[in-house]
């Protein structure tokens, strides 16, 4: 420890450095000089000594879960300080700091919420296995279930797998499920859990962090689903931090659905029954029995709608907490009698709001009666289920042996059968079959068998179109025999039916013929039913919206016999179907479109035909193909019209440029329109602001204020962010009637009035917010690329009119842009370094929007002050009154008016009043409701006070500027 003097010196660096309200700082400079000692270390240690980064790539280093156990044992031993650290710098560091972690660079709460969800799947996953029976120290079982088990619980019934399970195997990695449930037990038996939700509750202190938090889709439901860690210290520093959010307007709706998505997860029957059941297990920790019974307080009693209130209370009297409290009575704990007392003061009785006691007692007595009858009813609505189950059971029993014994009759009753003929030799049964066959073959149609004079016998197949692209090719006789006889003998080969219109595939899953041996399908006929209905109608009603031509049945077997199937194809049949789609788009014919392409005819095929023949460029396998087909001089009539095509396409010179070039001179025109506007926006903004006499004195006289507040105690500054401009409208006046703005506004109003109208030397400020100025300069590059192609195409073939025209009238154009994409950026970089950001990680996004929001309460301060100064002369006009009033008594009727009026006006102030939509307030207010909460009990009196502390909360200490 150095000297008394050197001690203070550097406790005071530290406590400048620190982000904290007067009082705060008031009571750490009450510490003894081996605390302040202990501080200073603490803070040298940790502040600022890691930027945010390496905390985040620590914590990634810790998720990635694919390596040996043993690396990830020694990789993680340091996690539980690292978060300390982590905890430490969230709540001690500058803002900027904080901002740093949280911003969209480095995403640290999104890194930080998929670590404790790590550290907590182990949890919810021995907690899944106690359930279902696993024992708790068999670990060896657990570790080696699969992810797979995981699935088929998460897919059964609730029965066989509680939702505990569907949410695990999400949070998984499916290759690495094991050794994730492994290492998270490595963690969870550490004190990670707790130190990551005092991480969040530091980041919580901040304004921007908690609407960050509040805003985030998991954030505040991994906090609930913390309740389920065995540590009690944990869960009591959960319930602390969702009580207070409860106490944040539009907190409490959002506390609610958290404790609806651990009853999903955690399989709950109703909604905090874990809770009730961790308050019941848990009576020897009275801090977290402390912290549960001011939760439940909380959440019940502060909303203000009294329906709502008495739901949320008959939720916990249906979970026995009324019950359970009587046994608490006896408890030796103050703290725990206080909370308990206050929650019981606060109980809506629903009696009360009845007549008198007997009408009370008649409902109370019938609802039992109406309960009673429910329950009977119930009871006996499942006893006769029972009975009917096992009725079924016994029939079915029955029905079965009786078809058994049906059976055995037959048999007995039957004539005796001839004696079998000698089994045939395996050539003769052979040869059998495949006569059969033949002969089935031949009276179907397709096949013919001619016998010569001689005996000879020779078989022709007779080839049938099948208009399926996927078809198999028949290649001879000898393949359709050895298929065909596979099944012959045991499935009758169903023909394909040919319906009039084309129908819309059902997507099921087909048998093969082998698949159905002694299965139900074998006894079916689907045939003897087509023939029995009428299917035209069907057709009518389930044809497709595109239909070809109609199909001629009749005619089905004169066209077989004329063509025979395609056995060329040169495209994959998807890649075929596609490009048959885009070809009916474009409309025209094969010629008409490369012929198009060839001259650059923009009128013939419009931008969106051409972006989409764009993916069909011939591939090189497929151009293998059309060299193949052309060497071997087939004809063109043997291919569909894709591949005709594709052949056409293929022949264009330089096909993949000339494509690219009609796609660039369609899209330029448009695209130079839309880029220009941001652009000159971009440069209106920069240099309107950077050439504003009156905004570098606004400026000024804010850095003189924030000075005079601060350099006593911070020393002075020389600048000062731009964002430090929106916590003018944070510090508010002893009184809370006007913020530091408004003070502002009035000294600039009396001393500066030449200034008031600073506004109207700053352009387009509105428009250059919304521009993204890195997509718009390579959007730029994207062109001129585009241009540079065009020029080299124009050079192969200087008889293109188009091109030449094109280039004439668009090089202009194409400079322009170029000249004012570049002043844009200098002029944007510009700006932003003379006001003391950085162009690297302040876009316009950013930086104009800052300027944008103080320009918009700079105005509503000078109409609030306008306002307030006609009220006031309403104000006193009203006490003077008209001339000879003073003597003149006020009537009762007069003065009943005069009270109604007043109440009528302050009902439509408090109508004009709208809840804001975002969480607003100051740092630290989480840990003033934390501490008043820890001070006195939350009562349903003080409820509408304390749901706003968050929200209206003074800034009386010192200025973040």
């Amino acid at each position: 420890m150095p000297a008394p003097a050197e001690l203070e010196e550097r406790f005071g660096r530290v406590l400048n450095s620190m982000n904290l309200p007067p009082d705060k700082m008031k009571l750490l400079n009450q510490y003894d000089n081996e605390k302040k000692w202990e501080l200073i270390c603490d803070q040298e240690r940790f502040q600022v000594k890691n930027p945010p980064s390496a905390y985040i790539q620590k914590l990634k280093s810790y998720l990635d879960t694919g390596g040996v156990s043993r690396k990830f044992k020694r990789r993680v031993q340091e996690s539980t300080q690292v978060l300390r650290e982590l905890e430490i710098s969230l709540r001690t560091n500058y803002i900027g700091w904080v901002q740093e972690f949280l911003n969209e660079e480095n995403k640290g709460l999104d890194v930080l919420l998929e670590y404790l969800a790590f550290a907590q799947c182990s949890v919810a996953y021995d907690m899944e296995s106690a359930e279902n029976g696993s024992p708790g120290s068999d670990k060896g079982k657990v570790l080696e279930r699969s992810l797979e088990d995981l699935s088929k619980s998460s897919s059964s019934s609730p029965t066989q797998g509680s939702s505990k399970v569907r949410h695990l195997t999400v949070r998984l990695n499916p290759s690495h499920s094991r050794k994730t449930l492994r290492n998270s037990r490595l963690v969870s038996q550490k004190d990670d859990v707790h130190v990551c939700i005092m991480c969040l509750r530091a980041i919580m202190n901040y304004q921007s962090g908690f609407s960050l938090v509040m805003n985030h889709p998991a954030c505040v439901n991994e906090i609930t689903l913390s309740l389920n860690n065995k540590n009690a210290r944990t869960k009591a520093l959960v319930l602390e931090l969702l009580a207070a959010v409860c106490l944040v307007r539009g907190g409490h709706d959002i506390i609610l659905a958290a404790f609806d998505n651990f009853k999903e997860v955690c399989g709950e029957k109703n909604r905090f029954e874990k809770l009730m059941e961790y308050f019941r297990n848990e009576d020897t920790n009275i801090d977290f029995m402390v912290a549960c019974m001011q939760f439940i307080n909380i959440v019940v009693h502060s909303v203000e709608n009294m329906n709502f209130r008495v739901f949320l209370q008959y939720e916990f009297t249906h979970l026995g907490l009324d019950h359970y409290l009587e046994t608490l009575r006896l408890t030796e704990s103050d703290k725990l009698q206080v909370q308990i007392q206050a929650y019981l003061d606060n109980v809506f009785d629903v009696g009360a709001m009845l007549e008198d006691s007997e009408t009370k007692t008649a409902v109370l007595e019938h609802m039992e009666e109406l309960q009673e009858h429910v329950n009977q009813l119930t009871e006996k609505l499942q006893d006769a289920e029972n009975d009917s189950m096992a009725k079924i059971a016994e029939l079915e029993k029955q029905l079965s042996q009786a078809r058994r014994e049906l059976e055995a009759l037959r048999e007995q009753l039957s004539p005796p059968r001839p004696p079998s003929p000698p089994a045939p030799q395996p050539q003769e049964c052979y040869r059998l079959a495949l006569e059969r066959r033949l002969a089935e073959l031949e009276e179907k149609g397709l096949v013919q068998i001619l016998r010569g004079p001689d005996g000879d016998v020779a078989i022709e197949i007779v080839p049938v179109v099948i208009e399926t692209p996927a078809a198999p090719v028949v290649t001879g006789e000898a393949t359709t025999a050895t298929t065909t006889t596979s099944t012959a003998s045991t499935v009758k080969v169903k023909k394909p039916i040919q319906t009039k219109f084309r129908m819309p595939v059902f997507n099921w899953v087909a048998l093969k013929p082998s698949q159905i041996d002694g299965t139900v399908f074998t006894e079916l006929n689907d045939e003897k039913v087509l023939q029995e209905l009428d299917m035209s109608d069907f057709e009518e009603q389930f044809k497709t919206k595109a239909q070809g031509p109609g199909l001629d049945i009749s005619a089905l077997k004169v066209k077989a016999t004329q063509k025979a199937p395609s056995k060329v194809t040169l495209m994959e049949s998807n890649r075929a179907k596609n490009l048959a789609i885009t070809l009916r788009k474009g409309g025209r014919s094969i010629q008409d479109i490369c012929t198009a392409i060839e001259t650059y005819d923009q009128q013939a095929l419009s931008l969106d035909f051409l972006e989409l023949l764009l993916r069909f460029l011939p591939t090189e396998y497929e151009r293998t193909l059309i060299g193949k087909f052309e060497r071997e001089q087939q004809s063109l009539e043997e291919l569909s019209d894709e591949d005709q095509f594709m052949i056409r396409f293929s022949k264009i010179p330089r096909l993949v440029e000339r494509m690219n070039v009609m796609i660039f001179l369609g899209n330029f025109n448009d695209t130079a329109q839309l880029l220009m506007p941001q652009l000159n926006a971009i440069i209106a903004a920069s240099m309107s602001l950077k050439s504003s006499s009156k905004l570098r004195n606004i400026l000024e006289i804010v850095l003189a204020f924030g000075n005079y507040m601060n350099s006593s105690k911070r020393g002075a500054a020389y600048g000062f962010r731009l964002q430090s401009l929106d916590a003018l409208l944070e510090m508010k006046s002893t009184d809370r009637k006007q913020t530091l703005l408004h003070y502002l506004v009035r000294v600039i109003t009396e001393k500066y009035p030449e200034l008031t109208g600073f506004h109207t030397e700053l352009h387009f400020l509105d428009k250059a917010g919304t521009v993204s100025l890195d997509s718009v300069l390579q959007d730029v590059r994207s062109l001129q690329q585009g241009m540079e192609l065009t020029r080299k195409e124009f050079m192969r073939q200087d008889d293109s009119p188009v091109l030449k025209d094109f280039l004439k009238v668009n090089s202009e154009v194409m400079e322009k842009l170029q000249a004012d994409s570049k002043t844009a950026k200098e002029a944007y970089e510009s700006a932003v370094e003379y006001f003391g950001e950085n162009p690297k990680t302040s876009p316009p996004t950013t930086f104009f929007p800052m300027f944008m929001r103080f320009i918009r309460a700079y105005k509503k301060a000078e109409q609030d002050i306008e306002l307030w100064k006609k009220q006031e002369a309403a104000a006193k006009e009203a006490e003077s009154g008209p001339p000879g009033s003073e003597d003149r008594p006020e009537l009762p009727t007069q003065k009943a008016k005069r009270q109604q009026m007043d109440m009528i006006a302050e009902l439509k102030k408090k109508q004009m009043v709208k809840e804001p939509l975002i969480y607003e307030g100051k740092d630290g207010a989480i840990e003033d409701i934390i501490s008043a909460l820890k001070t006195v009990p939350f009562t349903a009196r003080t409820g509408k006070r304390s749901s706003r502390l968050f929200c209206d909360v003074s800034f009386n200490e010192e200025s973040p500027l």
